[in-house]
């Protein structure tokens, strides 16, 4: 694979160029969470039509690029190396010369209904309640009852059936995680914390005084800007924890996941990670609330959320960066004495193979 030179765009979409291309092709181009939550789309699709080819920006591009439904992935780093006219008419330009049949647009942007006109595809397919649904010649449905991943199964025609990750870790990548655990003094079982978020208001800070008090062994996972918090959570877990946040590649961090017991973690992609590889999760949530779609769907996962009845809460979608309201009383009266007895009947119910919904708090 050639590596992108970011002083010249159409490099960055060279590894996409050769090869006959799919006749479907998928643009998803949101956060990695969503990313994540399009894995059973793209198999869904790749039964109907072959093995799809997939836009998608260059932090997510590694979880796809093994995935057994996908046959090629193009980056588009739309933020980065690829901002701005010149880049988008390049991709544009390469997906015209690709002659698609169809492309599918889980990511409701019009960014991406805009590029996909632009290269010619002529099924263009979307949800009927997108700001670019003018610009789609099929619209779906978007059932705001259902979880993402089944809405998201909607765009195939599709709301019924398994959820199906098929995330595609190979034992080479499960074992080098467990080489990456056993070299930090990492014993199984253990269980991974999760304290990051991109929006501020999703992260519960009290994920040191957590770890302070768990009776096993602790890896923190997330991305560089969770290492001041990994750091403080590694020394309250006196000895028996290790940072990987910001340390260790995307899919190695999948593997170190799914050899976790469980998982404790904010509304944030990590949940989402989790819930792909099979791990159970304790899943925290303030700002928002799993009404919206974004819970976890294991049958041992446990949530925990405040239950005083805040008006205020929900009070966006994604959760702002700080509390409207200057309180954040959504996640500050979340006691770790209730997280961690979530913990617990996770953690029971994981080792026992019970449900944990069958559990007594």
């Amino acid at each position: 694979m050639v590596a992108p030179n970011p002083s010249d765009p159409s490099d960055t979409f060279r590894q996409a160029a050769p090869a006959p291309a799919s006749t479907t092709l998928v643009v998803q181009t949101a956060f990695l969470g969503d990313v994540i939550l399009t894995m059973p789309l793209l198999t869904a699709l790749a039964k109907i039509h072959g093995p799809v080819d997939v836009v998608t920006t260059s932090q997510a591009a590694p979880l796809l690029e093994s995935h057994p439904a996908v046959a090629t992935v193009v980056r588009y780093d739309k933020r980065g190396a690829d901002r701005g006219p010149v880049a988008w008419l390049t991709l544009a330009r390469l997906l015209r010369g690709r002659r698609y049949r169809r492309v599918y647009l889980p990511h409701r942007s019009w960014r991406s209904a805009a590029l996909v006109w632009a290269a010619g595809i002529r099924q263009r397919i979307g949800f009927g309640d997108s700001p670019a649904r003018s610009s789609y010649t099929h619209r779906v449905s978007r059932d705001m009852a259902l979880h993402e991943t089944r809405r998201l199964l909607a765009l195939a025609g599709e709301t019924s059936a398994p959820v199906d990750f098929d995330f595609g870790l190979t034992d080479g990548e499960v074992d080098l995680a467990g080489d990456w655990l056993a070299s930090h003094g990492i014993s199984q079982p253990f269980i991974a914390v999760a304290p990051g978020s991109v929006w501020g208001t999703k992260r519960w800070p009290y994920y040191p005084d957590l770890a302070a008090r768990l009776d096993h062994s602790v890896v923190v996972v997330g991305g560089p800007g969770e290492r001041e918090v990994a750091a403080a959570i590694v020394t309250a877990a006196q000895g028996q924890a290790a940072s990987a946040a910001g340390k260790i590649p995307l899919r190695l961090s999948a593997a170190v996941l799914s050899r976790a017991r469980l998982l404790v973690t904010n509304d944030s992609a990590p949940l989402h990670l989790a819930g792909a590889v099979g791990t159970p999760v304790v899943a925290i949530f303030g700002p928002t609330v799993p009404a919206f779609g974004f819970g976890p769907l294991g049958p041992d996962d446990v949530i925990v959320e405040e239950m005083g009845g805040l008006a205020c809460r929900p009070c966006s979608h994604h959760g702002p960066m700080t509390c409207p309201l200057g309180h954040h009383r959504c996640m500050l009266d979340i006691t770790v004495d209730t997280v961690e007895q979530a913990v617990r009947r996770v953690w029971r119910a994981a080792a026992t193979g019970r449900g944990a919904q069958a559990e007594t708090p």
